[in-house]
């Protein structure tokens, strides 16, 4: 007989089998959170038998409407669609009874299973969104408006084109696999340089990482304190310089600002050892130290969009750290835009976080060293795949229409590449350890840094409908920033609520009160101050005070910077 320490440990064989099956055949956790949710439910008999109850009751609601549709009795539907869900805004979809009862019957299932999900037992909350996230993606794919022979709207469109609408649907198709994704603009409508990204400027430094444009003033005399802009390099720095009407830039620059903004490099594999200390030194305190030659300012004020702000956040503790009083600091004050430095809460993107689906990726970035853009990009139109990937399914092939124009959705197909090394740090340090918060848990650039040394009053922008950086967690900064602050939350999301020009008549709205440090989102909010229109125009009344008197702009081409190109420069250019 085997001795008792010759046992197999069975718990330890099966954690390494189960990280084994995670670690090949499903690195992304799609599998498992739905396993754990269905044996979770069949250990909860109760549960089950409770739920088991209220579908059978909907069940049989449905089944009386079905026939009472059938028989062509009036009836009204069982189950609405989501406010926002327009898959079934046709009026079809409501008067024909074969439509009518395949609509009823996806909808009456799809709820029923999310719902499901969402109240599995013995789930943590984390593991439920998960199952609940990639069950959706399978039933949003199995929608009857996602197929020709179920899509009554197709269907029409074809009989009433004779056929046309479904040949330029292939057509769509084609063009659609050969570009390698499903384009949500035609890329031949726009060109950045020449309908977009067309505020004038020069290209006034360039090193491995970044270009530093400077913007051509528009005023006589401009603010003392020039504003350096930390653009995300997840994106290309023109979402914040799209069409005239719409570029922050030019707005700046109009208020009389002298702005300088990052233009990162698309990095290749020869840029597989750039790390994230590289950002934050040949880039953010690259772009300041250029800013603050160029300006004869001794401070800037600092702008950080995405995770920009979050290397913005980063730099300013890295800096309150190394010259110690607030005086001496590069820059004076602040704003972020929707970014984070507590990834407790990151958004619908956790359910592509966990250790096993950043180890699966960190070897494929590894392997090319970069993570390809175009990866990158599908994970977030995933986030909301019936926008953003079914409605120019169908819209494209099955009803034949050419997408329409649109900038910011052709910003969102122009993609970048992430450096191995800089990439896997950041999902690791920040998405699965959370260090950012912590005091003295990262060193950067050879400072242990600590967010509660940033002393600089700051401006934070949050949106109410951003599904990639949650309000409630952009506005974690304001508990750690030592500092006066003020937070707006904006209305619209991740883009257009940070892309939000003022217009008559006013089409969107924020809300905006002073912050503290203790508040909670909730308690913020209950005090702020709702209005219509732009926040932009909140901004530039807190922001035209802390930039100082107005003074001659600093020369095109200072000593030392010359005039490399025009705008937007090269590095922008790059495929």
């Amino acid at each position: 007989m085997a001795n008792d320490h010759e046992k197999p440990d069975l718990q330890k064989l099966w954690k390494n089998m189960h990280d084994l099956v995670e670690g090949t055949l499903d690195p992304l956790g799609i599998a498992a959170p739905l396993v754990h949710a269905h044996l979770a439910w069949l250990a909860h008999p109760q549960e089950l038998a409770g739920m088991f109850a209220r579908f059978s009751a909907d069940l049989l609601a449905l089944q009386v409407h079905s026939w009472r549709r059938v028989f062509g009795l009036p009836s009204d539907d069982p189950v609405q669609p989501h406010a926002d869900d327009t898959r079934f805004a046709d009026p079809v979809w409501r008067e024909s009874p074969t439509a009518d009862i395949m609509k009823e019957w996806y909808l009456l299932l799809t709820r029923h299973v999310q719902d499901a999900l969402y109240q599995t037992p013995g789930l943590s909350g984390k593991e439920r969104r998960r199952a609940a996230f990639w069950w959706r993606k399978w039933l949003n794919a199995l929608a009857p408006t996602n197929f020709l022979w179920t899509n009554p709207v197709a269907l029409r469109k074809a009989e009433e084109t004779k056929g046309e609408s479904l040949v330029r649907g292939m057509r769509n198709f084609l063009a659609d696999l050969q570009g390698g994704t499903v384009r949500m603009t035609n890329p031949e409508d726009f060109q950045v340089g020449k309908n977009l990204a067309t505020t004038p400027g020069a290209v006034i430094y360039r090193n491995r990482l970044l270009e530093v444009i400077h913007y051509a003033p528009a005023t006589e005399t401009v603010h003392a304190v020039p504003l350096v802009i930390v653009t995300p390099w997840i994106n290309k720095f023109y979402i914040l310089d799209l069409t005239a009407r719409k570029s922050l830039v030019k707005y700046l620059v109009d208020q009389g600002f002298s702005v300088f903004i990052t233009s990162w490099k698309n990095p290749g594999a020869d840029m597989r050892d750039v790390s994230f200390d590289d950002y934050i030194a040949e880039g953010v305190d690259r772009i300041v130290e250029v800013a603050r030659a160029v300006s004869g300012a001794p401070q800037v004020h600092g702008v950080g969009y995405c995770i920009g702000g979050t290397a913005l956040a980063v730099y300013l503790a890295w800096a309150n750290r190394k010259y110690g009083e607030a005086q001496r600091v590069p820059v004076a004050h602040w704003t972020l835009f929707t970014s984070l430095v507590d990834f407790h809460r990151p958004g619908d993107i956790e359910v592509f976080i966990d250790p096993a689906s950043v180890r699966w990726l960190s070897r494929a970035m590894e392997m090319r060293g970069y993570l390809d853009g175009k990866e990158m990009a599908m994970a977030f139109r995933l986030l909301r795949s019936n926008s953003l990937i079914w409605h120019y399914v169908v819209h494209g092939y099955l009803y034949g229409e050419s997408p329409p124009p649109f900038d910011v959705l052709y910003w969102n197909m122009d993609t970048t590449r992430m450096p191995y090394r800089m990439h896997e740090y950041y999902l690791r340090e920040m998405y699965l350890n959370n260090k950012l918060i912590q005091p003295d848990a990262l060193t950067i650039a050879g400072q242990p840094i600590d967010l509660e040394r940033i002393r600089q009053p700051l401006y934070g922008v949050g949106a109410v409908d951003d599904h990639i950086v949650p309000w409630e967690q952009s506005f974690r900064i304001n508990n750690f920033v030592m500092a006066p602050k003020r937070f707006v939350l904006s209305s619209s999301g991740h883009i257009l609520g940070i892309v939000n020009p003022p217009v008559q008549p006013p089409k969107r709205s924020y809300q905006v009160a002073e912050a503290h440090r203790g508040d909670t989102p909730a308690a913020w909010r209950a005090r702020a101050e709702q209005r219509e229109g732009s926040w932009w125009e909140d901004w530039m009344a807190w922001l035209h005070p802390q930039c100082g008197p107005m003074v001659p702009p600093p020369p095109a081409e200072a000593a030392g910077f010359p005039k490399l190109a025009d705008a937007p420069g090269t590095y922008v250019l790059a495929s």
